[in-house]
C-alpha cells in the first residue's frame, strides 16, 4: 500500500512538472518583457536609461548614399525583407531609423518653429519618447521606376505596394507599428512606412493576424 501511494505521488509530480514546463515554453516569448526587443516606447513610455548599452547599433547606407544607424539584428532582417520584396518588383530603402534624444530635440524644435506647437505635438514625438531612440523602428521610402517615393502623402496613397510590403513583415519579425484607426491607442495616425522589429516572428505574426497594436499585445492600451 505504501509503495502504491508513493508511486501515485511520484506520477502526479512528474505530470505536474510536464504541464508547468509546457506552459513556460508556450508562453516564453510573452514572459520576458525585459527583453530589449519587446521594449515599449510611446507618448507615455520614455526610452529606458542607458538604452544604447543594451543593444548593438551599427551604421548602414541607403540607396541615396545616406548613413543610417540601426540595431544589428533589425538590419539583418530588414535586408532579408528587402531582398524578397525586390523579387516582387518592390524596392524599399531605409530612411530614418535610430535617432538620439538630441537629434529628436532638434527635429522637435524645427517643427515647432515651422508648424507650431499644436501640429508638432500631434505628429512628432517629444525627445525621449520617440520609438526611433530604440534603433528597432524603421521608416522606409520606396524606389519605383527610378523615382523616390518619400513624402508621407505619397506613401499613404501607394496602397498597392505597401499592401505587399505589410504582408511580408511578420516573416522577418516586423510589425506595422501605427495602424489605421488606432490613434487613440498609439497616439499617431496611420503610417504605412513605419515598421517595428519585435525580435520574434511568432509574436510579429500574432500581432499582425489579430490586427492589434503593440500596446494591445503588451496589455498597455
Amino acid at each position: 500500500m505504501k509503495k502504491n501511494v508513493l508511486g501515485i505521488i511520484a506520477a502526479f509530480l512528474i505530470v505536474a512538472g510536464v504541464f508547468v514546463l509546457v506552459g513556460l515554453t508556450m508562453g516564453s516569448d510573452k514572459i520576458n518583457y525585459s527583453d530589449p526587443y519587446l521594449v515599449l516606447v510611446n507618448k507615455n513610455h520614455p526610452i529606458p536609461d542607458k538604452w544604447e548599452d543594451r543593444v548593438k547599433l551599427i551604421t548602414a547606407r541607403n540607396s541615396l548614399g545616406e548613413d543610417v544607424i540601426i540595431e544589428e539584428n533589425t538590419y539583418e532582417q530588414f535586408v532579408l525583407l528587402r531582398n524578397e520584396l525586390l523579387k516582387e518588383g518592390i524596392q524599399i530603402e531605409l530612411d530614418s531609423v535610430y535617432r538620439s534624444v538630441d537629434d529628436q530635440q532638434e527635429t522637435w524644435d524645427w517643427f515647432v518653429e515651422n508648424y507650431g506647437e499644436e501640429y508638432t505635438r500631434d505628429h512628432i514625438s517629444l525627445p525621449s519618447f520617440s520609438e526611433h531612440h530604440t534603433g528597432l523602428a524603421v521608416d522606409v521610402y520606396i524606389v519605383k521606376d527610378g523615382k523616390i517615393i518619400r513624402e508621407n502623402e505619397d506613401m499613404v496613397a501607394d496602397t498597392e505596394d505597401f499592401a505587399k510590403v505589410h504582408k511580408l513583415l511578420p516573416k522577418y519579425g516586423f510589425i506595422l507599428r501605427y495602424l489605421p484607426g488606432k490613434k487613440a491607442i498609439t497616439g499617431y495616425d496611420y503610417e504605412p512606412w513605419h515598421f517595428r522589429y519585435v525580435g520574434y516572428k511568432n509574436i510579429a505574426k500574432e500581432i499582425t493576424e489579430k490586427g492589434i497594436t503593440f500596446e494591445e499585445y503588451l496589455g498597455e492600451n
